[in-house]
């Protein structure tokens, strides 16, 4: 049984060292990131699109690689999207972006729970200011941390506590109502 369990963590060890990096407009995903001290394997990447606009490339990590956007959401542990602007966009379009996906995904109750972390991400979202074309921006999830946003590996604003704070936010783009279907599709790997 120890040599079965071994050849299988042997197995899943090879597989994760030979992933290939993902390539999207330019932009170079590594199949793992460490967040938290844990290995996440990139579970899917897209481009997000707006009208005929190229907006953003993005990734999204998790501990374990699944197709189904319900058991991406239901995973606990460390968890990153993965962000590279392909554009400049104003820090007021993007908060408003991440604002109106909050509201499409998430009832009123769940955001009625989370208002004071719905503000902390929206002073932190306005405090990037404009992001700009080039700047990899990661929303990054650990448990003892707390939701972070990173730009281009510079923590803005302060860590935002809850678990259902980081889910409610991965809502905005493998929600029921994601702010692209075709992103959506990409990042849960369908």
């Amino acid at each position: 049984m120890k040599r079965l369990i071994a050849a299988i963590v042997f197995a899943a060890t090879g597989a994760l060292a030979n992933a290939q990096p993902v390539e999207i407009e330019g932009v170079e995903l590594q199949p793992t990131v460490q967040v938290g001290g844990q290995l996440l394997q990139l579970n899917g990447a897209g481009l997000r699109t707006r009208a005929f606009f190229k907006v953003y490339v993005a990734g999204l990590y998790v501990p374990q690689k699944t197709s189904s956007a319900a058991a991406l959401l239901a995973q606990k542990g460390p968890r990153r999207v993965a962000i590279t602007m392909l554009r400049d966009v104003d820090g007021d379009t993007f908060s408003a972006a991440v604002s109106d996906g909050l509201k499409a995904n998430n009832t009123e109750q769940q955001l009625a729970r989370l208002e004071a972390q719905v503000a902390m991400l929206q002073a932190d979202l306005k405090a990037i200011g404009e992001a700009r074309k080039g700047s990899v921006i990661h929303f990054e999830f650990t448990p003892e941390a707390g939701t972070r946003i990173l730009v281009d590996g510079q923590q803005k604003g302060s860590a935002i506590q809850g678990a259902d704070f980081f889910t409610a936010v991965l809502r905005v783009w493998i929600g029921d109502a994601p702010v692209d279907a075709g992103l959506k599709k990409a990042l849960v790997g369908l």
